[in-house]
């Protein structure tokens, strides 16, 4: 029975070591509920280091229609994803994201924004 215990212990305090690996997104820009003006980049950071060529940016308007975006692969620290913005005309905008994390698993995410006339 001590044994079945301390099995369940060990279990519990090495699950959330592993859980801790997943990528989190730390902040944005522009950032999550903010209403700015002309971005000319977007940006995110992790908490860890990304696999950038296998991760994914979409950017989506208020009518649903996506937005052309391409992940900039060579710049940036490897926690980090970055694009080039488009000219955004004002309205809201939905960022959904997806990285691959360190420990294998893709982790997906999605904020949104606004652009001020």
């Amino acid at each position: 029975m001590r044994a079945l215990v301390a099995g369940a212990v060990a279990l519990g305090l090495a699950l959330p070591a592993a859980a801790l690996a997943h990528s989190l997104l730390l902040e944005s820009s522009p950032a999550a509920g903010a209403t700015v003006r002309l971005p000319a980049r977007l940006s995110l950071r992790f908490n860890n280091r990304v696999e950038k060529a296998l991760s994914r940016l979409r950017l989506v308007d208020a009518r649903g229609a996506a937005q052309p975006l391409t992940v900039l692969v060579g710049e940036g620290a490897a926690d980090r994803l970055d694009a080039a913005l488009p000219a955004l005309a004002p309205g809201v905008y939905r960022v959904d994201w997806q990285v691959l994390s360190t420990d294998g698993h893709i982790v997906t995410g999605r904020f949104s924004f606004g652009v001020a006339p």
